[in-house]
């Protein structure tokens, strides 16, 4: 298939975002390419080698990803064009014949451990853990036979000829990844009024009140924040940017409205995107902060420029 029918996703097969991306319709119709890291599959996208990537950015239990975070903040701008979230649940795969009281060495991606961590203090306490470069990959080491066992989702077993001995392993209920689909910059898809909008943005100076004056263009409009997060920047200790997620889209007058006063009061803003909310919630707006509302006050405004206010 053409570059234009490729998406690429943090692999190797068998990976819990490979699960994500088979969710969507269009997957379907495409090739999937695994990639070994967060960072090559979306540098296949900046290279025009696919149309899109398909990676972690969040967790309900240890928050961001903090590989994707900053491959987003640096380098050739990208694009979010949507977002899915995924129920995580583990199980601990192992060669057929194993026992759980031969299991002496565990394997999984960093962002797992602190999911199991409770399950692995009852059930393996005398275990050491040595962390994978995803999940799956961990199946394979495991297959391989560098390790006793590895945590990752039920569905990797068959693919490296593994079988769960424990399933549905969580140390929180209902914890969920969020993933989201990666593409070269092009227009945001339309509105369709429970969407997100992404931004990472850098702080002018750093002064006493810095922060605060950035959140004040979100909350004196009325957009609310549903992230927000720290990344050091490389410039020196204490030096950040803050990678942001609110609601609303772009075309929406407040949150258009917000991106205005950030690129007025920061060094730097770069636009991750507008796009549909995978729980297809909508926001509820405060007075004074439709888009009626505000053009009603650009309307008054002209008046009062024209003489009639």
């Amino acid at each position: 298939m053409s570059p234009a029918s490729r998406y690429t996703y943090l692999g190797p097969e068998g990976t819990f975002t490979e699960a994500a991306l088979r969710s969507l319709p269009e997957a379907a119709t495409r090739e999937l390419v695994p990639m070994v890291s967060v960072a090559t599959a979306l540098d296949a996208v900046r290279a025009g080698e696919a149309a899109g990537a398909l990676v972690p950015i969040e967790n309900s239990v240890e928050g961001g990803v903090t590989a994707t975070l900053d491959e987003l903040a640096s380098g050739r701008p990208l694009m979010i064009y949507r977002e899915v979230l995924l129920p995580i649940a583990f199980a601990l795969l192992v060669r057929p014949g194993t026992g759980l009281e031969s299991i002496k060495t565990v394997t999984g991606h960093p962002v797992a451990q602190p999911q199991v961590r409770k399950w692995l203090a009852a059930h393996l306490p005398e275990a050491g853990w040595e962390s994978a470069a995803s999940n799956a990959d961990g199946a394979r080491l495991v297959q391989e036979g560098r390790y006793d066992a590895a945590f990752a989702g039920e569905f990797a077993a068959a693919t490296y000829g593994l079988e769960p001995l424990v399933r549905d392993i969580h140390d929180t209920e209902n914890a969920v990844t969020r993933f989201v689909l990666v593409g070269r910059p092009a227009r945001p898809a339309a509105p369709t009024g429970a969407d997100k909008t992404s931004v990472v943005m850098w702080l002018r100076t750093d002064h006493p009140g810095a922060l605060l004056e950035v959140l004040h263009e979100f909350s004196s409009r009325g957009v609310n924040m549903m992230r927000i997060e720290s990344r050091p920047t490389g410039e020196g200790i204490g030096r950040y940017c803050f990678s942001v997620d609110c609601e609303g889209h772009l075309q929406d007058r407040r949150v258009a409205d917000v991106l205005m006063g950030l690129r007025r009061s920061c060094r730097e803003v770069r636009f991750l995107g507008s796009y549909p909310r995978a729980d297809e919630v909508r926001p509820t707006l405060e007075p004074g902060t439709t888009d009626g509302d505000f053009t009603a006050a650009a309307d008054w405004v002209q008046r009062c420029m024209d003489g009639r206010g």
